[in-house]
């Protein structure tokens, strides 16, 4: 997923702002960048490259002043690795440009509409697209006398961009005719911070971009937008009806999103886990209560979620079956459209996201609700999409997780998931005190002997071409997560298999040269 982030305020050192909150998206994984800035005169200039910003200084950049900026962080789907593909983009007269992160489904029809009109593209990219799009509409209207109707013009421009496009988006778009950024959204999360003064917002991909500056966020919904020009107004994009948010508090602090004196955030989140479990299972006992009579009193119930949040809801099944005897579904998000015929509604549908925002999961709560079932959202960032739109939601507390490897946000919604179990049997309390103690024994293992035995075992398997990982019962989907982060992390072909499936198939592939991690713990498997 690519960075984004925009500004608009009183600091003349916009460019400067925009790139050092860009560089706090850098645990996204990206391969170019670039900023756009808007200077008092009205014209836009931009910067962009391939390469990290880390190989250069912000301080020592040439960059254009302006109090109008916006950056951007690519990870290449629609042409290669380029300074021209490098985002902003921008129209054929410069008068437009923005940024985006998505995938237009739809662009290579547009693009040769738009090329038989005359418009000449730059780059390869679906983005671009929507620039020139935007700018063929501005040209069918009457000009602007003033700077109002230039702005109104631009926004109806956008709309009816808009409407023509498919597939997702978060759009950061400036124009030379007024001093604002319009914000707009379809699949892919924006956060909007509202600044220490009046004057200063920020919108961006991700809350740690601008957790610097303000801790005041509001969340855009699909189908919406914003224009940012010393106030924030919020849009339907669709019926152009003004949209009002509410402002949510975040509880993170700044120097939770720096890496401190660790060598990368995946180490550092890693031991956090004590501490993150404890506040995972620090829940109001009223809210538990309530979420487990919810899960009672369904009519079938569904743990939904992506990735490796997938894993952590099969771990939930398990927990449900062995610890609460009762039986739950689950579902990938992406597979959720093969099963919603059996929702009704008194079914419950319990997304599991660190981030809120995923979009195979959305769709599914989406399809749950307009047929009546409740939804549930266990979630680490409050007012996200999934937490606005659920009847209850537990938060994980776990603070910002900036590793693309999941690892404290992981154990804390298996904590959560295993205290919901616990509660629905009963046994509330001493499933408090097992969680109590399993974060312990985490950070037992993290002592320096076996962090040299790790390493030992790591500098031995780091040259092998594939790799499996097996366990049974509730250690099978941790043998899947396991693959899952060597995969990641490492870049090893790694498999995860339940145990007993070793001998159907896999062991065929299994020679000398080939590990295989066994999850071997002291109980029945």
């Amino acid at each position: 997923m690519c960075g984004i982030i925009g500004y608009v305020g009183d600091r003349t050192n916009a460019a400067a702002t925009v790139l050092k909150g860009l560089k706090k998206l850098e645990y996204r994984g990206y391969d170019s960048w670039g900023v756009a800035v808007r200077e008092n005169s009205g014209l836009i200039k931009m910067s962009k490259r391939p390469g990290k910003i880390g190989e250069l200084k912000i301080g020592e950049m040439r960059l254009p002043k302006g109090t109008v900026a916006m950056a951007h962080s690519r990870w290449a789907t629609h042409g290669g690795v380029n300074k021209k593909n490098a985002h902003p983009h921008g129209s054929c007269n410069g008068e437009i440009a923005l940024i985006h992160n998505g995938i237009i489904e739809n662009f290579s029809e547009l693009k040769k509409k738009l090329a038989k009109k005359g418009h000449e593209f730059k780059s390869e990219t679906d983005t671009e697209v929507i620039a020139h799009l935007i700018e063929d509409k501005l040209k069918r209207m009457r000009p602007g006398t003033n700077e109002k109707e230039a702005r109104e013009n631009f926004l109806k421009a956008v709309q009816k961009s808009l409407s023509e496009i498919k597939g997702r988006y978060a759009l950061l778009i400036m124009s030379q005719t007024s001093r604002t950024i319009l914000a707009a959204r379809r699949g892919s999360p924006l956060i909007v911070g509202k600044g220490k003064n009046e004057h200063e917002y920020f919108v961006a991909s991700d809350i740690p971009a601008f957790l610097e500056y303000t801790n005041e966020v509001m969340y855009l919904d699909d189908d919406e937008m914003v224009i940012l020009d010393g106030g924030a107004h919020f849009y339907n994009l669709n019926s152009g009806a003004e949209v009002k948010k509410r402002i949510v508090k975040i509880t993170w602090k700044a120097q939770e999103a720096e890496k401190g004196d660790f060598p990368h955030f995946m180490i550092k989140e890693i031991t956090e886990q004590k501490e993150t479990i404890h506040r995972a299972i620090n829940q109001d006992p009223k809210r538990l209560q309530r979420a487990a009579e919810m899960i009672q009193s369904a009519f079938g119930t569904y743990f939904i979620g992506c990735g490796t949040a997938a894993k952590v809801c099969m771990v939930g099944e398990y927990m449900f079956s062995k610890v609460a005897q009762m039986h739950v579904n689950f579902s990938f998000g992406s597979e959720f459209p093969n099963f919603q015929h059996f929702i009704k509604n008194k079914s419950l549908l319990v997304a599991v996201s660190q981030s809120g925002e995923t979009a195979d999961t959305l769709e599914a709560l989406e399809a749950g609700k307009k047929k009546g079932a409740k939804i549930m959202s266990i979630v680490n960032v409050e007012g996200s999409t999934m937490d606005r739109i659920s009847d209850l939601s537990l938060y994980l507390n776990a603070g910002p997780e900036k590793a693309v490897a999941s690892t404290k946000a992981t154990t804390a919604q298996i904590a959560i998931l295993t205290l919901l179990a616990y509660a629905r049997a009963g046994k509330l309390d001493e499933g408090r005190k097992m969680l109590i103690e399993a974060g312990s024994k985490i950070n037992d293992m993290l002592n320096p002997r076996y962090e040299d035995y790790i390493i030992k075992l790591a500098r031995k398997i780091k040259n092998v071409e594939s790799m499996y990982v097996i366990g049974r019962g509730l250690n099978y989907p941790i043998a899947l997560e396991s693959a899952i982060k060597l995969q990641e992390v490492s870049y090893i072909h790694a498999e995860g298999f339940a145990g007993g499936e070793l001998k159907h198939g896999p062991i065929a592939l299994i020679s000398k040269k080939t590990p295989v991690i066994a999850f071997v713990p002291n109980d029945e498997t």
